[in-house]
């Protein structure tokens, strides 16, 4: 037995247009752990929805190998497929099918009997808060609705590994928050391992065990995010003066970056050294007018990593990589 719920090892996707190899995927290792909710983070472009697609046997590996859910993806497409629950950006459900008979119907697709199913749906639909439209079409709910009624049916077999591809893209704050409280709760009362593509690096940070950035085709980050944000060296913590030459002199006694009166400087707990910096400078006749401190974030990991941030790209519906990273000629 092992406790490995993912692990890939060189896999590559290579499409070809106008006659030359694109490599959409590159030589990537992957191990995710039973009971992990992992994030994999990356511009448009870079590779994730293509991995996806990979790791859940929609589309073939070029080259390397992968076994998810204890089944390999080339072998036993089906097993792994049985396996698992997948989530993508589109809505799952039927637009013209009432919500439990969509409900059931993947009930019947996976096999499972009436009573089960029945008995399955049943759970979901209360757990998800969708008793009120579960006789209503899939197309007269809301956005918040339709999000958690393609979570019923990526849970509805009870997957021991769940894949999640920009689940609450489009959605509002409120809905958002919604959708991820059933998630959470779903995820603690049953230990399914939950794989995440998001733009919303809030929830990257706030839910996941650990953190995937993917760039150009490469996994270039794997860490947690604590350990990913310690990297950067420190809180951003911003001084301002008086005048360009107070804001030099400040620099030769606390370091830093100079941009005309004000002092940037990075440091391991600047919350705590900012007081100690403002009480130094003003002993030495160095008034500090304004002052700032913030923690790294994801976001500053991106930037770091990437060379631009994930916000630049646009958490808008319909926003998936997926016509960047794969060729039309594909």
């Amino acid at each position: 037995m092992t406790n490995q719920m993912i692990t890939a090892r060189g896999l590559t996707k290579t499409f070809r247009a106008k006659g030359q190899p694109v490599e959409a995927v590159r030589d990537v290792d992957l191990a995710v752990e039973a009971g992990e909710l992992v994030a994999f983070l990356g511009p448009n472009g870079a590779g994730k929805s293509t991995t996806l697609r990979m790791l859940t046997t929609l589309l073939p590996p070029t080259a390397g190998e992968a076994t998810v859910a204890g089944c390999d993806i080339r072998l036993d497409p089906a097993g792994v497929r049985r396996r698992i629950g997948y989530v993508g950006q589109g809505d799952s459900g039927g637009h013209s099918q009432r919500v439990r008979d969509e409900l059931h119907a993947q009930g019947a697709f996976y096999g499972l009997g009436r009573r089960e199913t029945r008995v399955r749906a049943a759970e979901l639909v209360e757990s998800l808060e969708l008793g009120q439209v579960a006789n209503r079409q899939v197309q007269s709910l809301s956005g918040g609705q339709k999000r958690r009624v393609d979570i019923a049916l990526g849970l509805l077999h009870r997957p021991e590994l769940l894949f999640l591809d920009e689940p609450s893209t489009g959605l509002d704050p409120h809905s958002r928050a919604n959708l991820w409280e059933h998630i959470i709760e779903l995820r603690r009362t049953t230990g399914t391992t939950i794989f995440l593509t998001t733009h919303y690096l809030d929830e990257a940070d706030e839910l996941a065990e650990r953190v995937m950035v993917m760039d150009h085709g490469r996994v270039i980050a794997d860490d947690t995010a604590p350990a990913l944000k310690q990297q950067l060296g420190g809180d951003r913590v911003t001084l301002a003066f008086g005048s360009a030459s107070d804001a030099a002199a400040a620099a030769s006694h606390v370091g830093g970056e100079v941009h005309g009166a004000v002092v940037t400087v990075t440091a391991p707990d600047g919350d705590r050294a900012l007081p100690r910096w403002i009480r130094g400078l003003a002993a030495d006749g160095l008034e500090v007018t304004a002052a700032t401190h913030r923690a790294p974030t994801l976001d500053d990991v991106f930037l770091a990593l990437t060379g631009r941030s994930l916000r630049e790209e646009g958490a808008t519906p319909g926003s998936d990589e997926a016509a960047s990273d794969e060729p039309a000629a594909a």
